[in-house]
């Protein structure tokens, strides 16, 4: 358990070091992302991004576990 915690904390340090550079692939402004815009009103929901996201963390989760063979 400590290591994954460890591990957790290093991978949400790098991303956070990496955010600036991130935003510029384009992050948040993918098709499918949605955003409205009605005068003083601003809704966004990024579907797209999420969907992404979720995805590259599912497939390092799983690399993760299959090289530390728990």
């Amino acid at each position: 358990m400590a290591r994954f915690l460890i591990i957790l904390g290093v991978t949400i340090l790098v991303l956070g070091l990496l955010w600036p550079y991130l935003g510029r692939l384009g992050l948040g402004r993918l098709p499918g992302d949605v955003l409205v815009q009605r005068g003083n009103f601003t809704l966004y929901i990024p579907l797209t991004t999420s969907l992404l996201v979720s995805l590259v963390l599912s497939l390092f989760f799983w690399l993760l576990n299959q090289f530390t063979g728990q």
